[in-house]
């Protein structure tokens, strides 16, 4: 009896020697946690029915949004031109700040890289709009790679039909019908593999369905088939091309929101009071100038029809996730690329710095999260890349900026930024910290200062208020500093 423990101990080594270090690695890996990342484009972070805005009806959001944390105050830190969503998945995939992100995102290791290389099945379905080269850099699987947008074309008239409206003159428009292709034709590209093994882009092709079914079917084909049939942890990457114009989806979800009873955004106005950089680009001339309450209350019908028709996509997606038995294990993480004004501030587009245009939906749930949570800490989007490597335990690369933001979901941090920085080509340059908001404009010479507290609309600019001069020195500081930090050599002044 005496002789027993040493008995066990020895079969103990012989059965530790035999495990080869290999195959402890695949253990290893596969009690790694799964992620499912589903992306919007240009979702405002007032859109969440449960969360912010009960005229939406997002029953599938509302649910995972419950079941996790809630950040509230998650932001974008810019761009460098028209296309706001460019740049913010490029500093999301390359984990960079803005102006290191342009180059970064084609040489340094990205976030779907990272991943891959540490034996994650790895899958993009939807918008990427940062290259060929970088989705093959990044994922084992690509199907569906969308566009930027897609645009509306009328097949017989050869015109676009979605621009300067509604008026008497243009009124025609149906976002129920595929006629005006858009969403219901988008052309995509997949990833491909010859007899080698060798893996490349495909020719880009047409089908006729709209995009965000599209991209819900491919995500839970992926679940049914490679996810079942493989003992590796997964990354998804399920990219939605909606709510962004033209914001078409079937006539089910567009009869839900009668535009005249849609509300009118609390700082509406018919026009923006100065040209703020790029006043009339594309985004811009969806409504005609200047907007009238009727148009504002059209188009954002049909915003959010076709944010309840993405809820209904991704509820689908969850679902096959339930069915899959994965569904324990994976972080779902929910969030878009930036906001959108939609009629806020007499704008449509989102080449501004106020809330509505730089700020986002962004809810994580999963293993170790607890339910019902919410953080009200400044964050930005792109710390999505460090804390997800955080959460499976690999090493986040040294290029990325952008830090996690593990401790404050663990609870053990509150937040990561006193301010954050935000930027819209050489137009402007924003500073915002909890209470308040500096924008300055350098090629006009305009300036605005918001106290977010009493005035969370920002509609009344106390820059020249002797009551804030104290206020307006101390952002202007933080802006500097800001500037230095993320590498902006941009000269600004203040008054």
């Amino acid at each position: 009896m005496k002789k027993l423990p040493l008995i066990l101990f020895a079969l103990y080594v012989v059965l530790s020697a035999s495990t080869s270090p290999k195959e402890k690695e695949e253990k290893k890996a596969g009690e790694r946690p799964n992620f499912l990342f589903i992306f919007a484009d240009d979702q405002a972070y007032s859109t969440i029915g449960s969360l912010n805005n009960s005229e939406v009806k997002t029953p599938n959001l509302d649910k995972l949004a419950a079941k996790g944390m809630v950040f509230t105050h998650c932001f974008n830190q810019g761009a460098w031109g028209g296309a706001v969503c460019a740049a913010s998945r490029a500093m999301l995939n390359s984990g960079q700040y803005m102006f290191a992100a342009r180059e970064g995102v084609n040489h340094n290791q990205l976030w779907g890289e990272t991943f891959s290389n540490a034996g994650y099945e790895t899958f993009l379905t939807g918008k990427w709009h940062n290259g060929d080269a970088t989705v093959l850099k990044s994922f084992k699987y690509a199907k569906s790679i969308g566009k930027g947008m897609y645009e509306t074309m009328h097949p017989e008239l050869k015109w676009k039909p979605g621009y300067g409206r509604p008026t008497e003159e243009n009124n025609s428009w149906d976002p129920t019908d595929p006629l005006y292709t858009g969403h219901w034709a988008p052309k995509v590209k997949d990833v491909v593999y010859d007899e080698n093994g060798n893996k490349s882009i495909g020719p880009e092709y047409v089908i006729e369905q709209h995009t965000s079914e599209l991209y819900a079917d491919n995500a839970i084909r992926f679940l049914q088939n490679k996810v079942a049939d493989s003992d590796n942890p997964f990354f998804m990457y399920v990219a939605f091309n909606a709510p962004h114009d033209p914001r078409q989806s079937p006539k089910k979800y567009v009869d839900m929101y009668p535009p005249e009873n849609i509300k009118i955004p609390e700082n509406f106005v018919p026009e923006h009071p100065f040209d703020q950089g790029d006043h009339k680009l594309r985004d811009e001339n969806l409504a005609p100038f200047p907007r009238t309450k009727h148009q504002v209350q059209v188009h954002r019908s049909e915003y959010y029809a076709i944010i309840t028709h993405m809820d209904n996509e991704i509820g689908r997606i969850l679902t096959a996730l339930e069915k899959s038995g994965k569904a324990d294990n994976t972080y779902i993480i929910f969030s878009a690329d930036h906001g959108l004004a939609v009629g806020h501030h007499g704008l449509m587009g989102k080449q501004n710095m106020y809330d509505h245009s730089i700020r986002m939906p962004f809810f994580i749930s999963g293993p170790g999260i607890n339910a019902g949570k919410q953080s009200d800490a400044l964050v930005y989007l792109q710390s999505i890349f460090a804390t997800t490597c955080e959460m499976a335990g690999l090493e986040i690369p040294e290029t990325v900026d952008f830090p996690s933001l593990k401790g404050i979901l663990d609870g053990k941090q509150e937040k990561v930024h006193e301010a954050i920085f935000g930027n819209y080509r050489h137009f402007q340059r924003m500073v915002r910290t909890d209470k308040y908001k500096m924008i300055l404009y350098p090629h006009n010479g305009h300036q605005q200062l918001f106290d977010l507290e009493k005035d969370p609309q920002e509609m009344l600019n106390v820059i020249d208020d002797k009551k804030y001069k104290k206020i307006k020195k101390e952002m202007y500081s933080k802006l500097l500093d800001l500037q230095k930090e993320v590498g902006d050599t941009l000269q600004v002044s203040l008054k």
